[in-house]
């Protein structure tokens, strides 16, 4: 959420960095809502005053025996009692719809983020490993004979419709000791707290981290209110909403794996078949609470952090930094890491990791305290580490051999009682 002083103060700035992202100006709107909004509450405060005037004089009216003085009193106050009332009410009204209207404006790229309308904007940082050369016609993973006896769509499908995925054997083996690795390097190696947090969660949640108002076709909501995550992004961001921290304590680093739900509203017709977009999902997700000097340097520490689960699996991927036209609505910078899937002969994003600044702290209400200064919103971040359906369709893929079995990243090996590979019958090996 924007911070309504800077808009006043700089409203070119504001219309600048809108502009990055393709939108027209909005400061003349906001800022018409917000004098509006402002000269309401000013009535208001100076009718109260008349009102309190008026009724310190109507005491004395009385007392002298005044009834035509008393009874104009009494009047005045009830009428300014009326107006006070009709005047909030509409500040309310106007606050409510400045609130509303901010919060479905996105967050400002920082300078460094380049400028471009959509993916083909984005620049690539770096790349990792080299995609493997196969002396066959690598399949997707769905195709890959060691694997169809695991992954059932078919079944999925009669149990909940498209976009889900019935796993079992082999394939679910991997798919546990995937997210079981990716939890034991962020606790152990990159010193993230393991935390475990609902999948449903109440409104204001949602609209901490950004998913409400403007996302809500892409999330699901229950009978009762409840809204089901899209990622633990909103449960372990909004694990500080409302809090004043101590600078001492931070930064805070958290990771959770939990199922994620989305309804991929604005995906129709993509990536139809597999697993690479689903209703349902699992995701080892990362989210850390900073101040606002440290933040940029913790979003190159996360985006490492998700680099080294790709690294020790030996998948090669890219990292790229995405456009101002690519980014997310709550971002303010991204970074992304694509792994190489030779069934489709590409990269295919795998992580998003980005720096929100206070922007979700705002809508929170999350700060923290320097040492001997007043509270100051905290900056949020979040990442992927990793999406465990899409690194497991990376294994899959580059691990596939002629006759239909895959081979597995020693790794996974100790998580999976020592076996190696699937093999071609869709058994652990």
């Amino acid at each position: 959420m924007h911070d309504i002083r800077a808009i006043r103060e700089n409203p070119a700035a504001f219309d600048a960095a809108l502009a990055r992202r393709g939108l027209s100006p909005l400061s003349s709107e906001v800022l018409a809502l917000d004098e509006a909004r402002r000269a309401l509450i000013h009535a208001a405060e100076t009718a109260q005053a008349a009102q309190n005037a008026a009724s310190k004089q109507v005491g004395a009216a009385k007392a002298k025996g005044d009834d035509a003085e008393f009874e104009r009193l009494r009047a005045l106050v009830a009428q300014k009692k009326a107006e006070i009332a009709a005047m909030t009410a509409e500040a309310d009204q106007k606050d409510a719809a400045l609130r509303d209207m901010l919060m479905r404006i996105p967050n400002s790229p920082l300078p460094e983020v380049p400028e471009g309308a959509d993916e083909a904007g984005n620049v690539e940082l770096r790349r990792w490993g080299t995609p493997r050369t196969f002396d066959f016609a690598p399949k997707e993973h769905f195709d890959i004979a060691g694997v169809k006896p695991g992954m059932d769509f078919a079944t999925a499908a009669k149990l909940s419709g498209s976009r889900f995925v019935v796993l079992r054997g082999a394939v679910i083996r991997v798919h546990r000791a995937l997210a079981q690795m990716m939890l034991d390097t962020h606790v152990g190696d990159h010193g993230l707290t393991e935390t475990w947090t609902p999948v449903l969660v109440k409104e204001e949640a949602m609209y901490g981290t950004n998913q409400l108002p403007k996302f809500a076709e892409d999330s699901y909501q229950t009978t009762n209110g409840w809204w089901l995550v899209p990622t633990s992004e909103v449960t372990l961001t909004n694990t500080v909403a409302g809090d004043i921290l101590d600078e001492a304590a931070l930064p805070i680093r958290m990771t959770a794996h939990t199922q994620c739900f989305r309804s991929e509203a604005g995906s129709a017709g993509k990536d139809t078949t597999g697993m690479l977009r689903q209703h349902q999902f699992e995701k080892v997700e990362m989210v850390s609470i900073t101040t606002p000097e440290a933040s940029l340097a913790e979003h190159e520490r996360m985006t490492r952090c998700a680099e080294a689960i790709l690294e020790k699996l030996g998948l090669p991927y890219r990292t790229i930094v995405l456009c101002t036209g690519d980014m997310g609505f709550g971002a303010t910078k991204t970074h992304d890491l694509e792994v190489w899937l030779p069934g489709q002969n590409t990269y295919r994003e795998i992580s998003s990791v980005s720096v929100c600044g206070d922007f979700q702290a705002r809508r929170m209400n999350a700060r923290y305290r320097p040492a001997g200064g007043k509270p100051e919103f905290v900056h949020t971040l979040n990442g992927s580490g990793l999406a465990v359906g899409r690194c497991l369709i990376a294994v899959l893929e580059n691990g596939q051999q002629a006759d239909g079995s895959v081979d597995l990243p020693e790794a996974l090996w100790p998580y999976l009682g020592g076996k190696r590979r699937i093999a071609a019958n869709g058994d652990l090996a």
